[in-house]
């Protein structure tokens, strides 16, 4: 009997099992649909950059850029050929290249060495220390650029990529210690004290067990650092003249001739295709690192 009721309550325990599957998809109905339009409002430039970068410039601006759905034959690859014929734009993406490696990587290495100091090793004022990176992370950017650039003029990095490098490195660096640190203090005190007894170098130590274990973490700053300065235009503007990245000098060939899109409609939508694809395919360690040693 106990099986027979068994059996017969089965299918009533799988009715209010897909009912509630029913119900809570129609609850989130609603919240889907509003994402779908919000992301797509969002592309909607994005999506608009790159059916004109596909246009001639004569076709965009008589019919606009909706016109590739009735007519795709339209559509070129040519405007792409002359962005790599122009010497602006080609000279401002070797720059920006250069830019991003070396301001992503210098203030990873030394967060990263600063980070695991204020969270595993004792030394006078580590604390107070700490406590001012993090006052620095309020600092607006805007308020260093007047005396960076007398500075720069007096010590010869104006317009050089290494003053641009060093620039975005500084103001990396205070949100990249504070990063590193909260993740690298969420490591367990066990793998380090095993790695000591067994006669590791603090050194050792560093680059064998916590540098591995901060992936994620290191991942995140990296990203942040490569669409921050990838995509940086006012630094770019003020410290800079003929070496200029990317955005500047699309907004000064747009300034200038105003209208040649077939190179600045290309060109803008290669430049923010490259800190896209790069979120893209680190965005589950981004995430990580964002998400780890926020709770312990």
């Amino acid at each position: 009997m106990a099986t027979i009721a068994e059996a017969g309550h089965q299918p009533v325990v799988l009715e209010e099992s897909v009912a509630r599957r029913i119900l809570r998809l129609v609850r989130r109905t609603p919240v889907h649909i509003a994402l779908v339009v919000i992301g797509v409002l969002w592309l909607m430039p994005t999506i608009g950059l790159l059916f004109t970068s596909l246009l001639t410039p004569a076709d965009a601006q008589s019919s606009g850029w909706w016109q590739v759905f009735a007519n795709p034959s339209a559509t070129t690859f040519e405007n792409y050929r002359n962005i790599f014929n122009d010497d602006g734009i080609v000279s401002a993406l070797v720059v920006t290249t250069k830019i991003t490696i070396g301001a992503t990587i210098l203030p990873i290495l030394v967060a990263a060495a600063a980070g695991y100091a204020f969270a595993w090793l004792e030394f006078p004022g580590r604390d107070w220390i700490f406590l001012g990176v993090v006052a620095l992370l309020v600092v607006p950017l805007q308020v260093s650029l007047i005396p960076i650039f007398e500075l720069y003029n007096t010590t010869n990095l104006y317009d050089t990529t290494l003053g641009l490098v060093l620039f975005h490195s500084a103001f990396a660096l205070p949100f990249g210690i504070f990063l590193l640190r909260n993740f690298f203090a969420g490591i367990p005190r066990d793998l380090l004290e095993a790695a000591r007894i067994d006669g590791a170098s603090e050194f050792r130590i560093f680059a064998r067990v916590v540098l591995p274990l901060g992936i994620p973490a290191i991942a995140s700053l990296g990203i942040f650092q490569v669409l921050f300065v990838w995509n940086d235009l006012l630094v770019g503007l003020v410290l800079a003249q003929d070496n200029q990245p990317i955005a500047p000098e699309i907004f000064s060939q747009l300034r200038q001739f105003g209208a040649n899109l077939e190179i600045i409609a290309p060109a803008a939508f290669f430049s923010a295709l490259v800190p896209l694809t790069i979120f893209a395919m680190f965005q589950r360690y981004f995430v990580e690192g964002l998400l780890a040693g926020s709770v312990k």
